[in-house]
């Protein structure tokens, strides 16, 4: 059960529809596939969806620490995972999707070995998870449509993008909302909004009755001041997204009372400060939610589970894989609308 050998490959995605956030366009995703192969043959899979944006990763770098990570965990049982996930911590701050692939793959491969589905090393608290299914920046027009089509197909959840512009964000929730009636809402601004306008906006959704459930990172990342300010005003739950990579962020958000829920992506923190996050929250009663990058089914599978296996997630955002083009679906999971079942 050693690891003998790790390869990367790059794995590039179209986009079914361009995918447009605060800031942010985007019609192709470049992927990292990532291999531990052990010296039985057995293979563990994981992905990397690096992020400039988030992260400060650039994917011709991310290839350069082929070699090292091999040689950092070369030898290695995949019994001993821990061992892994210690030397992949210190990739936190310069590859932390890296770091996420290579947990997953270790954590894959064992799998494998051992018979056990990875959701059930993680603790198997559950064997279903519900996801919502994103709504990018568009026109009015076409943000209602997609609404309506996403919400038909029963997605009770939607994920509603918003943070360019306040007036024309406040018309189209409105119009949403009455189009689909019975939904739910995540309203992601992805930094957007002055803490002012954030208030703003969440006052505005609270007095027209939008049943909104997690108001996602509506201002600057590095603000936590600004955050808690804009979580004590708003009458709506405040969530951190791109505020949190590490598990110290995620304990100074905490520490300071400066959000409702975390946004846990393993893109941006790994598995073992996911981990780690979790307990964190738990222990101070804070909200969790998992979301995701540009990860394909590959990717999605890693998030889907942990959020099975640890049970530990009010909301899942686990809907990339549903926005690119796959020539064939390989997570361990089938999905029927919003409900994922573990395989």
């Amino acid at each position: 059960m050693k690891i003998s050998d790790v390869k990367f490959e790059l794995k590039r995605y179209e986009y079914y529809e361009t995918f447009h956030i605060t800031g942010s366009s985007r019609n192709v995703a470049e992927n990292i596939e990532v291999k531990v192969f052990l010296d039985d043959g057995t293979e563990g899979i994981g992905e990397a969806s690096p992020s400039y944006r988030v992260n400060g990763e650039i994917i011709s770098s991310l290839f350069s620490l082929e070699s090292t990570v091999k040689e950092m965990i070369k030898g290695i049982d995949v019994r001993d995972y821990a061992k892994v996930f210690k030397i992949m911590d210190g990739l936190s701050k310069s590859a932390p999707s890296i770091k996420a692939a290579i947990q997953y793959a270790t954590l894959d491969a064992l799998s494998i070995e051992i018979g056990l589905p990875v959701y059930k090393i993680f603790g198997g608290s559950k064997d279903t998870i519900e996801t919502d299914k994103t709504i990018s920046i568009d026109t009015l027009e076409r943000m209602v449509q997609k609404s309506i089509e996403t919400f038909s197909q029963g997605f009770h959840t939607l994920k509603i993008k918003v943070g360019e512009s306040l007036k024309e964000d406040m018309e189209k929730i409105l119009a949403i909302s009455e189009a689909t009636k019975g939904a739910e809402y995540v309203i992601d601004a992805n930094q957007g909004y002055s803490p002012k306008e954030a208030i703003q906006f969440a006052n505005f959704l609270y007095e027209n009755k939008v049943n909104v459930k997690i108001f996602e990172q509506p201002i600057i990342w590095n603000d936590f001041e600004g955050l808690k300010f804009v979580r004590e005003a708003s009458p709506i739950s405040i969530a951190a997204d791109e505020s949190v990579r590490t598990k110290y962020d995620a304990y100074r958000l905490i520490k300071d009372d400066c959000v409702d829920f975390i946004n846990i992506k393993l893109m941006k923190s790994g598995i073992s400060d996911a981990l780690a996050i979790i307990e964190m929250a738990k222990t101070a009663n804070v909200g969790l939610m998992i979301g995701c990058m540009s990860e394909s089914s590959v990717g999605i599978n890693q998030s889907v589970h942990i959020a099975a296996g640890t049970g530990a997630f009010a909301h899942c955002d686990l809907d990339s894989h549903m926005l690119i083009k796959e020539e064939k679906f390989r997570g361990k999971f089938v999905q029927k609308g919003s409900t994922i079942n573990l395989l």
